[in-house]
């Protein structure tokens, strides 16, 4: 193992020391522990910047480039030393003290939206979020940016997106996605009121454990655990977890949540074993240890697992029967194409995590719009209520009750992780892409999934993406199979064809 392999072995293990103590604060920890675990993650997280900016890291980087001169630019061990490289410019600009306030604040911030949520009240949130932001104007102001403060934000999460691109992006879709939804709530409505009967928690996570090994989550190298928010963490390939929660009153939310979790854990379990603890298994711009190559490409894996092969008709004619005998009561007189009806309605919802396809984006879009906000100063935090519960009347024809079910539901504003809201679109993109290339190069793959069969999907998806972990991006992915990671036409398409919109207005929403 090269010097410079050998520190980037310990700087994910350091990590992986992080992201034992996040999985921890959201599973197991008790709230008093909050301050507490923000000092450790602080120490944890300084301690990996102090690795990262040692003049023995700088050496080691120079020598491998120097080593590496006139090789491809895809060969793994000089992509490995340009990320370093790139992690070393990027911590040099932010100060210790704006790293350590952050970790700690971050806890704090957890616990508040936590208490914040189950009140359904935002103004117990506000002060924590409010310091967020600041925290967050001061990474974008030391980091640098040319147009936008959301730029220096979103590189961490999805390199190369910019708050104008996703601008262009997020007009192309909504431009392509309110016709073809007008056209779904026109359509008659399935029936769906046995999804919200009483479903025992326990029955529930018994499945969705079965369900998530069938799929290929391997539970020797993971386990599943409960949660407020469902989440997937690594500490290396060999120990990936995944959490979910249980609705006794609304089945779906385990089921696709924990699906959607697996994605992102295959993504993990896949990545080729020569990668453990390097620098392509290491996130080092936002200090997690996480192979995939991009959040975005994290997100097609989970996207694609969760609707491509979840919903579908062909996965429920394997599967619907192990659900009918763990509920035999409450699916007694529901037909497996009910079931399926149900699953795939468009029903416009206020909840992200429990939204159909179609209008999923539109959550996202209005998450995106109000960050991007929030980082140039033109909403004020105390505002966020009213622009989320406008959006959602406006877009969705819906009232929020409460701030648990409009501005607190998502987690991820007191992780600091504003930035990353993009990156579920992009994999919605994304996953269609691959789909695509899949369809017309690998006919095998979508005949196995009408058998049941995900071996040979995971098979392709093995070579295509989770072997290269972070030594290939996103848009080089793409581009190897044909496709722009900018368009959003085979999405489109794809939403057009699943919800029966008319092949003209189809082409007219593209």
């Amino acid at each position: 193992m090269s010097n410079l392999a050998t520190r980037v072995a310990r700087l994910n293990d350091v990590l992986c020391a992080v992201n034992t103590l996040v999985w921890d604060s959201r599973t197991m920890m008790p709230p008093g522990g909050a301050a507490t675990r923000g000092h450790q993650v602080a120490t944890l997280k300084g301690l990996a910047r102090d690795m990262i900016l040692d003049d023995g890291m700088r050496r080691a980087v120079d020598a491998t480039l120097a080593a590496t001169e006139g090789r491809d630019p895809a060969d793994p061990e000089r992509r490995a030393a340009e990320a370093v490289r790139e992690a070393i410019e990027r911590h040099a600009r932010l100060s210790p003290e704006l790293l350590r306030a952050q970790a700690e604040h971050s806890a704090l911030a957890a616990a508040a939206w936590a208490e914040a949520r189950a009140a359904g009240d935002f103004s117990v949130f506000r002060p924590y979020l409010e310091r967020v932001v600041a925290l967050a104007r001061q990474q974008a102001e030391a980091l640098g940016y040319d147009e936008h403060p959301y730029d220096a934000m979103v590189h961490a999460f999805e390199p190369g997106e910019t708050a104008a691109s996703l601008g262009r992006l997020f007009d192309r879709l909504r431009t392509g996605i309110l016709p073809i939804l007008d056209h779904a709530l026109g359509r008659p409505r399935p029936r769906t009121d046995f999804l919200y009967r009483d479903y025992p928690e326990a029955a529930q996570q018994a499945f969705c454990a079965e369900t998530a090994r069938l799929l290929g989550y391997d539970t020797r190298r993971g386990r599943l655990d409960t949660t407020v928010h469902p989440f997937e963490i690594s500490f290396t390939r060999n120990d990936v977890r995944i959490t979910s929660r249980w609705s006794r009153n609304y089945l779906p939310m385990a089921i696709f949540g924990t699906i959607h979790e697996t994605g992102h854990a295959l993504y993990e379990q896949g990545a080729d074993p020569a990668f453990d603890r390097s620098a392509h298994t290491t996130d080092m711009l936002t200090f997690y240890a996480v192979a995939g190559s991009s959040f975005g490409m994290h997100e097609s894996q989970s996207r694609l697992l969760e609707n491509h092969v979840g919903r579908s008709p062909a996965f429920w004619s394997v599967h619907y029967s192990r659900l009918r005998d763990t509920f035999p009561e409450q699916l007694a007189d529901v037909a497996e194409e009910e079931f399926v009806a149900a699953v795939n309605r468009v029903e416009p919802g206020l909840v992200r995590v429990e939204a159909d396809e179609l209008t999923y984006d539109l959550h996202i879009m209005l998450r995106v719009q109000i960050e991007m906000a929030l980082m140039d100063g033109s909403l004020a935090v105390a505002d966020v209520p009213e622009v989320w519960n406008e959006a959602m009347r406006r877009d969705l024809g819906l009232e929020v009750p409460h701030d648990g079910l409009g501005c607190l539901q998502d987690v991820h504003w007191s992780s600091g992780y504003i930035g990353s809201f993009p990156t579920y679109t992009i994999g919605n993109v994304t996953a269609v892409q691959i789909m695509a290339h899949l369809d017309a190069e690998r006919p095998e793959v979508r005949q196995a999934l009408l058998a049941g069969d995900t071996a040979p999907l995971r098979a392709e998806l093995r070579e295509l993406v989770w072997c290269h972990a972070r030594s290939r991006s996103r848009a080089e992915i793409l581009a190897e199979i044909g496709h722009e990671a900018s368009d959003p036409s085979a999405y489109l398409a794809y939403l057009a064809e699943k919800f029966g919109m008319p092949a003209r207005g189809a082409r007219a929403a593209q």
